[in-house]
């Protein structure tokens, strides 16, 4: 497998090419597996904190240090670490720690307004005191906040006054006053009790109900350690070079290698924190934990022990510190100390021992489904195959292994089966696939052509180079199209351009995220003086990459053939949303012969497209749910008078009961409201002061704003039960793309002539 070798002097060798869209970060749930380091390293370079101040370690320093000299040296766009890019660190800090400002007041940025130049020296000087003060700070008034919110439990609140809420406050100045900051945090409380009011909860519910989820959001932040407040300092650094790079923490970096290849060995349990339990939310089929027959969803682990030592007790322990209990190796026993979610939290504990082995990700695997388009009496059969992202067992690959996993292995392999069941045409979903492997963009890109290049990269130093699709034949030679979003990135735009340029496809969807960088991993560990201090990695960019047409999907990403309704706020989300992306350029086109030229098929088909969804119930509900959201967004204010919310949510309830009604052809009367103790309000609600800000995405299917009570008091088996019911929804989008591909192909069966020329490689069988 190609590699590049940037720091030869070093003698360190690069991973694998990435093509990622976002960030990585800790996943929330996480599934017990094997770990990539021995089992005590954690132990060196995370500390849970006896108390809130967090401190650095040395490895922690001297990582910050390696991390630099290799970002400003060798990254594809290179910044040096000065003054004016110490300003960048300290404002991307602060926005990472407090991005909707509602912890900070500007007194706070004044305090530490001395080391808006510093940040390069704390780095260079390895002394993070600084940073890890900001963080202090912002844990102490974190705490503060929650215990304000808190106290105005104990008052009422008047929900007869006009007044409203600033739903985002990313481009909110800061808090000049501790009594405007405080303000803020009445108007979020008055909020959150208004929504529980309208969900038919009494006071004393109420109080109840707030006052157990501020203590869970303080309790969630007492638990992160000095690496996760390093992770931050460092990715604000990183980011602060282009948006695409970052610093991974040790665990960070093994979850990473473990979602790309898509397997890991460990007891297949996919685990989530609720309060101090650390509860099963999934149990994967022929995994040790399904074949034990004792362990179910929703119970809780309260001990973990190693083979024949000790249980460790881990109530009350964050999520990632139970996984790395539960971790291990293939062959290896664990047991767990359980009490049955059928039962209390007093329920008689049960002891269950399973001997770990190899585990599947499936639910991030390609898969296949078959839609049947029916029209004019002919049915028109389209294999879908959706793929979340573009996943390689590296290691596997890189130590010969045949049957290593891969994206493109499994979608030759659901190719063959699709051909067996006579599939008329293939579309290939990439919704929301963030990217992934680059060799797995080119060789799935293979797949569909002969031999010819796919992709172009510019090196740092101005060398381009070709990636090639060096296997002849196609393992589908029929019409095919590509299915993207805005959520479509990297890799999916590398494989939907490739298709595009080469004719091969149609593209369907909207414009996709506009990445057009190459990222490598770095192991940071190859500095450490020892095996038992870790320094994480870098996901660090080397390269931009190029469509062999000579542009490139940066920024401006790929532009569908076949456009259908825009979900996504372009503005917020997307590489055009960054400040310091990368900009649009174009080189010159590589050598390659296009396959097809489907210009001449795109106007009638568009046509077609627009006539149908025009009388079509589902695109005009997903439209009124696009404009409501885009109206809230551009309000970006809620009433917390409950005259005005009730009215609010009794319309957004009477059109529900009009959208079902009109679906099931039944008259209703438009005047009748829904309301009741039962009903929840639709209006947009405020971010949750632990989470980040997210870019808001209108989807037709999406479960109904929650009541309140969701992390609460909510049981687990709802949770699951209604997010199933969101993916088993009427996915509109992907019902039309395959109208759109059953269209291709009657068009080209009814006229060969066409067919022979916007499609020459492919042959075509008139129909009967």
């Amino acid at each position: 497998m190609k590699k590049h070798v940037l720091i030869a002097a070093m003698a360190f060798a690069m991973s694998a090419h990435v093509v990622t869209a976002q960030p990585e970060k800790s996943a929330a749930i996480a599934t017990p597996a094997a770990p990539a380091k021995p089992a005590d390293s954690t132990k060196k370079t995370a500390q849970t904190p006896a108390s809130l101040e967090m401190k650095p370690i040395a490895a922690q320093t001297q990582a910050a240090l390696w991390a630099s000299r290799v970002l400003g040296r060798y990254h594809y766009s290179p910044v040096p670490l000065d003054d004016a890019m110490s300003a960048k660190i300290f404002d991307s800090y602060f926005d990472g720690l407090d991005g909707e400002k509602l912890y900070f007041a500007q007194a706070d940025l004044d305090q530490f307004a001395a080391l808006r130049t510093q940040m390069d020296d704390a780095i260079n000087n390895e002394d993070l005191t600084a940073p890890f003060a900001i963080y202090n700070l912002y844990q102490k008034r974190f705490a503060e906040r929650m215990a304000y919110a808190r106290g105005l439990l104990k008052t009422n609140f008047d929900f007869s006054t006009d007044e409203t809420m600033e739903l985002d406050r990313e481009k909110a100045a800061w808090a000049k006053s501790e009594d405007e900051i405080r303000d803020l945090w009445r108007k979020r409380v008055k909020n959150d009790w208004l929504r529980l009011k309208l969900a038919g909860k009494d006071d004393k519910s109420i109080r109840e109900t707030l006052d157990k989820r501020y203590d869970n959001y303080v309790n969630r932040i007492r638990k992160l350690n000095n690496e996760d407040v390093f992770q931050m300092f460092m990715n604000a650094y990183a980011t602060a070079i282009e948006p695409h790079t970052n610093y991974l923490g040790p665990r960070s970096a093994d979850n990473f290698d473990i979602a790309m290849r898509l397997s890991l060995e460990g007891i297949g349990c996919v685990l989530q924190a609720r309060d101090d339990y650390t509860i099963i939310r999934e149990i994967v089929p022929g995994s040790p934990a399904d074949k034990s027959g004792k362990l179910k969803v929703g119970d809780r682990i309260v001990g973990v022990a190693q083979g024949d030592k000790p249980f460790v007790d881990v109530l009350g322990w964050r999520l990632d510190d139970v996984v790395a209990l539960v971790r291990g190796e293939k062959g290896s026993t664990v047991r767990l100390d359980v009490i049955p979610g059928a039962g209390g939290v007093d329920a008689k504990h049960m002891t269950v021992t399973m001997v770990r082995n190899k585990i599947s990700m499936e639910e991030q695997a390609a898969k296949k489904s078959i839609i049947k388009v029916k029209e004019n009496g002919v049915e028109r059969r389209i294999g879908v195959i959706s793929l979340p992202t573009f996943y390689q067992d590296f290691e596997a690959r890189r130590k010969g292994d045949r049957e290593f996993r891969s994206a493109t292995r499994d979608v030759e392999r659901i190719l063959t089966e699709l051909k067996k069941e006579k599939v008329d045409n293939v579309l290939i979903d990439l919704r929301n696939n963030g990217g992934g492997s680059l060799t797995e963009a080119v060789e799935l890109t293979g797949l569909f052509i002969d031999k010819g290049p796919v992709v172009m990269q510019r090196t740092a130093e101005g060398r381009v180079e070709v990636e090639s699709d060096t296997k002849p034949g196609l393992a589908w030679d029929g019409p095919m199209g590509v299915l993207i979003n805005r959520g479509s990135a990297s890799a999916s735009e590398i494989f939907a351009a490739a298709i595009q340029d080469y004719g091969r496809g149609l593209v369907i969807g909207e414009p996709s995220f506009g990445k057009g960088t190459v990222q490598t991993l770095i192991d940071l560990d190859r500095f450490a003086p020892n095996e038992k201090m870790r320094y994480g990695e870098l996901k660090m960019t080397i390269a931009q990459f190029f469509r062999i047409n000579g542009g490139t999907t940066q920024l401006r990403g790929v532009t569908p053939d076949i456009k259908l309704p825009v979900l996504t706020d372009m503005d917020t989300f997307g590489e055009s949303s960054y400040d310091n992306a990368l900009p649009w350029v174009a080189i010159k086109p590589a050598q390659y012969m296009p396959l097809g030229d489907l210009k001449e098929l795109v106007a009638p088909l568009q046509k077609r497209h627009e006539e149908r969804i025009a009388n079509d119930k589902d695109f005009q509900f997903l439209q009124e749910d696009i404009n409501e959201v885009l109206k809230l967004r551009k309000e970006n204010v809620i009433s917390l008078n409950e005259a005005v919310r009730r009215k609010e949510r009794d319309a957004q309830d009477a059109r529900s009961k009009l959208r079902e009604a009109r679906l099931a052809g039944v008259s209703v009367n438009q005047d009748e409201p829904a309301s009741g103790p039962g009903s929840a309000e639709k209006r947009a609600e405020g971010p949750d002061p632990t989470k980040p800000k997210k870019s808001v995405v209108a989807v037709r299917g999406t479960p109904r704003q929650d009541d309140g009570l969701q992390g609460d008091e909510r049981d687990l088996q709802a949770e699951l039960a209604a997010e199933k019911a969101a993916k088993d929804a009427k996915d509109v989008m992907l019902q039309e793309a395959a109208n759109i591909l059953a269209d291709e192909v009657e068009m080209l069966k009814t006229d060969t002539r066409m067919a022979s020329r916007v499609m020459p490689y492919m042959t075509v069988v008139d129909s009967k």
